[in-house]
């Protein structure tokens, strides 16, 4: 029974206000319609068109009974103090327009107004059994009535402030879930961009200087030659194979992408290897407990270095770079460190990357640095080397995941 009517519910809950009032004058009308057609005892006056009039004049004021409230139980309640003084009509099991009168001033006025209407119809109530039978229980007949049609106004109001209250929090949540949702995309978005940049900056930078190392090798040293052309190939194959893998996550809609593990602390010696071809002297320290590092950092750290010594390759003109991870308990330490050029202008490169070149600000490699060092917990300096050569990058990455963001 419940579920059938659950249909014609929701579609008078969506209704507009004057329909649903419209209507529920009509039933009302019909209501007080059914004396009127009912057949009366002997003895009693037979029923007349004004005294029906009379009565559908009392159910017409419902119609505005959410716009004019109080003004419409006034209304009602004179009309039925009319009828009964001047009517000889049939009498209503209940007064239907005035208890539902009521009920709206209970659902929609304030608490002054709500006291007021109150005594006020008290008194009608009174005036209006004194005039009829003027027994006790009719009188507290009718005051019960009015009690429970008072009730049930203030018990919708109640469930109307609460529905409202859950949809406005419903809507808050949804807000804030649509926020967080453009924020993770933004996030994710900003970090593709740096993997991107990491990948094809230091892709690119290899290339060219071992394609420009090329042409002299051919002539001087034709192995070294050789070597250039084979680190040219092997850094330009794994860099699409990272960009596949990394832009295969975007491609998923279209069927399952390649699935490959970002590269790690692993991959350095590899790295070193590409970079060492045709270019400068690299050295490779390892201290401390090595352990597990959390897939996260891992990959972190092989980013920090790669973009290090992009910039060595790219700007400093360096013999030699020293690569040193240090191991700690909490914390993982990277430096890199060269004998190039140093800050370009005498500068003091603080901010900068090795062998970058440039003052302070840095650019997008050296904020992604930054960035990454953060993001794990940790700090990045970029500078020049102690003693005036060179250049240093010193990140620190912490591996406890009970330190990060503590």
């Amino acid at each position: 029974m419940i579920p059938a009517l659950g249909r014609p519910v929701r579609r008078l809950r969506g209704a507009r206000p004057w329909v649903v009032d419209l209507g529920l004058t009509v039933l009302v009308q019909l209501a007080v319609t059914m004396p009127f057609v009912l057949p009366r005892e002997p003895g009693l006056p037979p029923v007349t068109w004004a005294s029906y009039a009379v009565t559908t004049l009392g159910v017409l004021p419902l119609v505005w009974r959410r716009s004019r409230p109080v003004l419409v139980l006034v209304a009602i309640l004179l009309i039925g103090g009319v009828y009964k003084v001047a009517m000889d009509g049939p009498g209503q099991p209940l007064p239907y327009a005035g208890l539902m009168a009521f009920y709206t001033v209970a659902l929609q006025c304030p608490g002054r107004v709500r006291a007021v209407v109150g005594a006020g119809s008290v008194v009608a109530v009174a005036a209006s059994v004194g005039l009829g039978t003027g027994t006790a229980r009719e009188l507290s007949f009718t005051l019960f009535c009015a009690g429970a049609a008072y009730a049930l106004g203030r018990l919708q109001f109640t469930r109307q402030a609460y529905t409202a209250a859950v949809e406005d929090r419903a809507e808050q949540l949804e807000r804030a879930n649509r926020i967080e949702a453009e924020q993770a995309v933004a996030r994710e978005r900003a970090r593709i961009a740096r993997e991107m940049h990491d990948i094809l900056s230091h892709a690119v930078s290899i290339m060219i200087v071992q394609a420009e190392a090329g042409p002299v090798a051919v002539r001087r040293a034709p192995e070294r030659a050789e070597a250039a052309f084979e680190a040219i190939s092997e850094t330009g194959r794994e860099a699409m194979a990272q960009l596949r893998t990394m832009l295969g996550v975007l491609r998923e809609a279209d069927g399952p992408a390649p699935r490959e593990p970002q590269p790690g602390v692993a991959a350095l010696p590899a790295l070193l290897e590409r970079v060492r071809r045709g270019g400068p002297e690299i050295v490779y320290e390892v201290t401390g407990e090595v352990g597990g590092l959390p897939p996260a950092v891992d990959t972190a750290a092989y980013r920090i270095v790669q973009e290090a010594l992009t910039n060595v390759v790219k700007h400093a003109r360096a013999r030699r770079v020293g690569v040193r991870l240090h191991h700690g308990d909490r914390e993982l330490e990277i430096t890199v460190t060269d004998d190039g050029r140093g800050p370009a202008g005498g500068g003091n490169g603080v901010g900068s990357g090795v062998g970058s070149g440039v003052g302070s600000g840095g650019g997008h490699g050296l904020i992604g640095i930054r960035e990454r060092a953060a993001a794990h917990g940790g700090t990045a300096r970029c500078g020049p080397r102690r003693d005036g050569s060179g250049f240093e990058v010193r990140a620190v990455l912490v591996t406890s995941p009970l330190e990060v963001g503590s």
